[in-house]
């Protein structure tokens, strides 16, 4: 009997054996499918090439068999039947995932297998081996050789599973079975869907990224965390691996070991790092770290760089290496025309970075989704910070099991790029989608990784968020149109502007669906228009930084994805939809302006002390000299407003002319800072000109022609000091705070003046159309002609009282003289009469502020961005130079904005 059961088993291992054995005559065949757009890198990506980079640069080993290529492929019911020995019909290119072209499926199924082979090297011998996956969405069984080696579930994080007692010499059968539903909410997925529409993109579903296998001593390391303390001048390094054994662990700079400690895995090691040099977007230097455990030797890399938010200049800001950096970024969703989630060579995604940097950016928000290691490393060398936000749920709706999902992968991506030096901040949720327990989560990552500012959820002002918990780090408000509503920071927390832009440009035979391009508002039809628009934002952003106290701007976006066309490049990344220069320019004037570089010259701005407790004071001249002052009436915003003019004495400096007192300027007479008129001569110019220097969150104005000497306040007196020097007012006590201004949008808004309560009538100056005045008719507002014979109903329409703005009042509302209590005001870009309601809207949509015209007034919008009031084929808007509409038409524009303000035909 014994023989008998001995023969059944021995025949019933070799029918085992037989069906695992993987097939010999036939190999998968692949052929990409047409995409609707190519990138410059499709053409480059065949089965030779898919990806052969080393994917995992924090921890390097120098074996490694990677396992990019064409794999047999099927559509499965479920994953009951793993097909081993059997081929499947179809070749799919790894790692690409199956909805892409490149994949060679282009398609989604819910549940997939993909099949292959390999051979281990023969130098293998004696160590484990480890399969290895980038990551693969969603749920991910793994068989070789038909034994069961392992599962996983998560779509954004790596894994690896140990396959050694399964291998066998010569060929091995390996089998990937994968269930990706993507839709109902689940698990986290990001902007994926089945059906992709609007702001959801194509699904990513199955592997799509690098598998690998590598072998490994039996004692080996498995991670390298690693926590640069600047202060301590040390890098702090946890060694993940078998437990309890000896490591040694070395610091390189150029080749040369520069610092070394030994330990034990899983405790904390002190490695010094003397005279670091310090990781910045300026100077992104990156470290290089040798591990050894046994005989396991692995490499990796770190960049010394502390984060912080502390108050600086009177305001919560983050910090970097304990300086103020404005984080000016990009929303960077990472897909891609031909592989949707992963790009076609790393090439391609090294470049979607390098572009990124050239425009002037220093952050990027990686938008709900995770990044191949590889992308971090670029952004770690190229020294671009990022936000990292949690891909996620798809729906409002609770499912269940789905918080587990989000919490476990959230725990594991969190843990996984935890040592990227780049990433300054976590971002949890984006405008409340799948929002739950904010403030609980908010302390689970805190848990994790408490050396990074943690956002709750960018966009909290927006769309379902949940009330917000007050215990994240930063207060983000979503705000496309810019206004100056946006909230500012609190006393524990910073203040950004999460998202904002969204302008759009369609390129013909660059478009997803030929026609189906949308944006966040209108599309531009052209470079100039588009490239205007951006320029005019921008702007804003940088007068909001010592305005409203804001840290850090998200612009939508660089790459056009889908029929999203709100990139500066469209989505193949062939066409730059803007002009460069230009875009780089106004970025590095914001970055220039926060630092204190820059005070916005070619503006007008108020001086804002910076010191705390003093910090409701500005900057103001009272009968000659100046002072600083608690603003509370028209005298004194008139007073505290300058014109910031370029240098008198040397135009890269600046030097401020009085708002009130026009060819008065700012100017230092034995030590006091007074106002006076310029009498033209060069010792005046000397002394009226001022070169802004990076203060300690602001501008410090230093002396053109006393240098080391800066504008300081000081008892309520402002005064030219050198820090200890023999005056009083050079005392060193809040030195670096009294000579710190923060540069603002100005007090008096309006650059030219209307009588306050007085009625007036507006002229047409464009030539030809002089005879015509600005009326309204049937609620809306036109342009028509008007003379002494009119009716007297046409004079009165014709006929405005010039009041205070309702929103702001240093500008100014226009009141119907025939029909009181009704105001101008746009709506849709039309200019219209209407009735105040209440609300901010309508108060911002009636107030507009005076500026000097091409030989009249222009009233400017404060609601709608660099927009005037404008008369175009009789008919009146709120127009922008080069906009989106036609009554945007930049011919004439200047004289069509400009209004003649004459006598009443009313009074």
């Amino acid at each position: 009997m014994r023989k008998l059961l001995s023969g059944l088993t021995g025949l019933l291992l070799l029918s085992t054996l037989v069906t695992v054995l993987p097939p010999t005559a036939h190999a998968a065949v692949w052929q990409p499918k047409p995409a609707p757009l190519t990138t410059p890198w499709t053409g480059q990506v065949s089965p030779a090439n898919a990806l052969p980079e080393y994917p995992r640069p924090q921890l390097v080993r120098p074996d490694w068999l990677n396992l990019n290529g064409v794999w047999e492929f099927a559509g499965a019911p479920d994953l009951g039947s793993p097909p081993f020995g059997r081929t499947l019909a179809e070749g799919v290119l790894v790692p690409y995932p199956v909805e892409s072209a490149l994949s060679g499926i282009k398609r989604h199924e819910d549940h997939m297998f993909y099949r292959r082979s390999f051979t281990t090297p023969a130098g293998w011998a004696g160590r484990r081996v480890k399969l290895n996956f980038g990551a693969v969405t969603w749920e991910t069984r793994v068989w070789v050789n038909g034994v069961a080696v392992g599962t996983h579930t998560g779509g954004f994080d790596s894994f690896s599973f140990d396959v050694t007692d399964a291998l066998r010499a010569g060929a091995n059968e390996l089998v990937v079975g994968v269930r990706s539903t993507v839709d109902g909410s689940a698990y986290p997925v990001g902007k994926q869907r089945r059906s992709p529409s609007g702001i959801f993109y194509t699904a990513a579903s199955g592997i799509w990224q690098t598998v690998w296998l590598e072998p490994v001593a039996a004692e080996h390391v498995t991670r390298l965390d690693t926590v640069p303390d600047v202060a301590a001048g040390v890098l702090d390094l946890v060694v993940r691996g078998t437990a309890g054994r000896q490591v040694r662990a070395e610091v390189l700079a150029g080749g040369r070991v520069v610092g070394a400690a030994d330990g034990t895995t899983g405790a904390h090691l002190r490695v010094p790092v003397p005279d670091a040099r310090l990781w910045s977007p300026d100077d992104p230097f990156l470290y290089d770290l040798r591990v050894t455990l046994g005989s396991d030797v692995v490499t990796g890399y770190f960049g010394m760089r502390s984060l912080g938010k502390a108050v600086v200049g009177g305001v919560v800001r983050p910090l970097l290496n304990g300086e103020f950096v404005f984080q000016l970024g990009t929303l960077d969703q990472g897909y891609w025309p031909d592989g949707v989630y992963t790009a076609p060579t790393d090439a391609a995604l090294r470049s979607d970075l390098e572009r990124q940097k050239a425009l002037g950016f220093n952050m990027v928000r990686k938008h709900i989704k995770v990044e191949p290691a590889r992308w971090y490393y670029h952004a770690d060398r190229l020294g671009l910070m990022v936000w990292q936000d949690m891909p996620s749920l798809d729906a409002v709706d609770e499912v269940p099991g789905g918080r587990a999902n989000y919490e476990s992968e959230l725990r594991r991506v969190v843990d996984q790029l935890k040592g990227v030096t780049s990433i300054v901040q976590w971002v949890p949720f984006n405008e409340g989608w799948g929002e739950y327990d904010a403030g609980r989560i908010v302390d689970l990552v805190r848990s994790i990784d408490d050396t990074r500012l943690v956002n709750h959820n960018s966009g909290s002002n927006c769309c379902v968020s949940d009330p917000d918990p007050g215990n994240g780090d930063v207060i983000d408000d979503h705000a496309y149109q810019i206004s100056s509503t946006t909230r500012q920071p609190d006393r524990d927390r910073v203040a950004v502007l999460g998202e904002f832009g969204g302008l759009g440009r369609r390129v013909v035979g660059h478009e997803w669906q030929p026609g189906a391009g949308f944006a966040y508002g209108a599309l531009y039809p052209d470079e100039a228009s588009l490239t205007n628009r951006y320029v005019e934002i921008t702007r804003e952003v940088g007068r909001l930084v010592h305005t409203r106290g804001l840290s850090a701007s998200v612009y939508t976006e660089p790459y056009d994805v889908e029929n999203e066309v709100n990139g500066f490049y469209t989505y193949d990344r062939q066409v730059l939809k803007v002009t460069e220069a230009r875009v780089r320019e106004v970025n590095l004037r914001v970055l220039a302006q926060a630092a204190g570089t820059e005070v916005g010259r070619g503006e007008a701005v108020s001086l804002r002390v910076t010191t705390e407790g003093y910090t409701d004071r500005y900057l103001r001249h009272r009968d000659g000299l100046a002072r600083t002052d608690v603003i509370g009436d028209d005298t004194g915003r008139l007073d505290a407003t300058f014109h910031v003019r370029p240098g008198l004495a040397d135009p890269a400096c600046a030097s401020f002319e009085s708002r009130n007192f026009p060819g008065r300027f700012l100017r230092h007479s034995a030590y006091r800072i007074r106002s006076d008129a310029n009498d033209g001569s060069a010792g005046f110019a000397a002394d009226a000109t001022f070169c802004p220097r990076a203060g300690a969150g602001g501008t410090v104005l230093e002396s053109r022609n006393h240098p080391g000497h800066f504008v300081r306040h000081y008892a309520e007196a402002v005064y030219l000091a050198r820090s200890g020097g023999p005056n009083p007012w050079d005392t060193a006590t809040s030195f670096a705070a009294d000579t710190t201004w923060a540069a603002s949008v100005p007090l008096w808004r309006s650059g030219a003046d209307l009588p306050l309560d007085q009625a007036r009538s507006f002229r047409v100056t464009t030539p030809g159309y002089t005879d015509r005045y600005l009326r309204h008719r049937d609620g809306l507002a036109r342009t028509d002609v008007v003379g002494a014979g009119s009716a007297a109903l046409l004079k009165g329409d014709a006929t405005f009282v010039v009041r205070r703005g309702l929103a702001d009042p240093s500008c100014y509302s226009l009141e119907s003289r025939n029909l009181p209590g009704l105001y101008l005001r746009h709506a849709d870009f039309r200019v219209r009469l209407g009735a105040p309601d209440g609300s901010e809207l309508f108060r911002r949509d009636a107030t507009f502020c005076a500026q000097p015209g091409a030989g009249g007034v222009r009233l400017q919008s404060i609601n709608e961005l660099g927009a005037s009031v404008r008369h175009y084929a009789e008919e009146v808007w709120v127009a922008v130079n080069g906009g989106a509409h036609t009554y945007d038409n930049p011919s004439s524009y200047d004289a069509d904005v400009t209004w003649a303000v004459v006598a009443a035909w009313a009074p």
